[in-house]
């Protein structure tokens, strides 16, 4: 499928496979989001522009090349979202965050926006929207929706664990926003959890229930 992206990078497919471990703690469940991310940045950030300048080594002068001052902003979505953000800005520390919140109606079934704070210069920059679990898709569907609807244009979806269900879905509404993920696994089981998946990524990451 065009501008869906599978990671097979041997350090992220070890990280996934310790993170999917019940036995794994909250402290280390934490640790291994923020290393995954951190990784993951790697690759996302691939075709960011770049800009030839002149410096002084210890040696001579050299030409060599910078970020072109591309303008970036992480949007987590709550709460699990959150736990992707410090290992993306480990990499990228001139990344803006913004922060959407969503809710299923439970009569309609459909995501409600409760939540949504953005850089006061969001249209202008490239938007990388983080959530671990990539499952049904509405949710991720919908922030995206949400953040076309202020006028951002420029939006990439990123996750560790997607389900084929997932991914169709938010290639159909958006096939203009490419999908990074570390592990695309079977299948949603009746209670639309990934399988075999990891759990709860918010559960896991903030040691609730």
């Amino acid at each position: 499928m065009d501008n869906v992206f599978i990671y097979d990078h041997p350090l992220i497919q070890h990280k996934i496979s310790l993170l999917r471990d019940k036995k794994t703690t909250t402290k280390e469940f934490r640790e291994l989001v923020c290393e995954v991310s951190m990784l993951m940045a790697y690759e996302v950030t691939r075709d960011l522009p770049l800009e030839e300048i002149e410096v002084e080594t210890p040696i001579a002068f050299a030409r060599t090349k910078v970020l072109a001052g591309k303008k970036l902003a992480l949007v987590p979505i709550l709460r699990a979202g959150l736990g992707m953000v410090d290992g993306m800005l480990k990499l990228l520390p001139m990344a803006k965050v913004g922060h959407i919140g969503l809710y299923r109606d439970p009569r309609t079934l459909e995501p409600v926006e409760y939540y949504c704070k953005l850089p006061p210069d969001a249209a202008e920059r490239d938007m990388i929207v983080l959530d671990p679990m990539l499952a049904t898709g509405g949710s991720a569907s919908a922030a995206v929706a949400f953040l076309k609807k202020r006028g951002i244009s420029s939006i990439k979806f990123m996750c560790l664990i997607a389900a084929p269900e997932g991914i169709a879905r938010l290639h159909r509404d958006h096939p203009d926003v490419p999908i990074y993920c570390a592990a695309q696994d079977e299948r949603l089981n009746d209670h639309a959890y990934i399988v075999p998946g990891l759990g709860d990524a918010g559960d896991r990451l903030f040691g609730t229930r």
